[in-house]
């Protein structure tokens, strides 16, 4: 099955950019052949192709189906982006196809990287949510202070994972099934006291994440996995 994104699809004819159409092209798509398009907000759409043009295929709408595989929860992890580029990117990919709505590149004190290459980045995004065959696009937000950020007001169970020996519990003993979360993790060097402190005072929960002690993104990573897996 290839899912195909479009931001807008306002018609029952839809036209492939230049892009999109050399991928149907890769895939030796023709007439006839049934794809699937998706919004990225939540509508999947069956079209068959109409017109093979490799600059500008064309495929005929047939089908919608609204909210399809909507999850019952909403995932936000804000994260610190890592030294090494590739694992955020790592990161990204695989919450995208475990599940995740929203990710905050999150700037902390011991933080080593504090810009990230969005348009890079949601190349990603895009490219996991079709390999998952998934209708809803996770949103990516620019980088942000972690001070700004625990202050917001989440509707939301909020936790915080760091590594020290503070008295915590696993994430999969507190998560609630069923209910939005927000999820911080830290950098490399871990969150400061203060920053657990600050987290705290404005509401957030101390988690564990298990006994290992995980890199940037493999914490953030099994935290978008235990929250998938206690809603299946």
């Amino acid at each position: 099955m290839h899912l195909f994104y479009a931001s807008e699809i306002n018609s029952d004819l839809f036209v492939f950019d230049r892009e999109e159409s050399r991928h149907c092209k890769v895939l030796r798509l023709k007439s006839a052949d049934i794809i699937y398009l998706t919004d990225g907000k939540g509508t999947l759409y069956h079209a068959t192709i109409t017109d093979n043009d490799p600059n500008a295929y064309k495929a005929s709408i047939i089908k919608t189906i609204p909210n399809f595989n909507k999850r019952n929860y909403k995932l936000h992890v804000g994260i610190s982006p890592t030294k090494n580029p590739e694992r955020f990117e790592w990161f990204l990919e695989k919450a995208c196809e475990i599940g995740i709505d929203e990710i905050t590149p999150l700037i902390c004190e011991r933080s080593e990287k504090t810009t990230i290459k969005t348009e890079r980045l949601e190349k990603i995004i895009v490219s996991a949510m079709k390999q998952s065959f998934s209708a809803f696009l996770p949103k990516l937000n620019v980088c942000k202070l972690f001070e700004s950020f625990v202050e917001q007001n989440f509707r939301a169970e909020k936790f915080v994972a760091f590594c020290n020996d503070d008295d915590r519990t696993l994430l999969k003993n507190l998560y609630l099934q069923g209910q939005d979360a927000v999820i911080l993790i830290g950098p490399e060097g871990d969150f400061t006291f203060e920053e657990i402190e600050l987290a705290k005072k404005t509401g957030f929960t101390a988690i564990s994440l298990g006994n290992s002690r995980l890199r940037t993104e493999t914490a953030g990573m099994v935290a978008c996995g235990i929250i998938s897996l206690m809603n299946q």
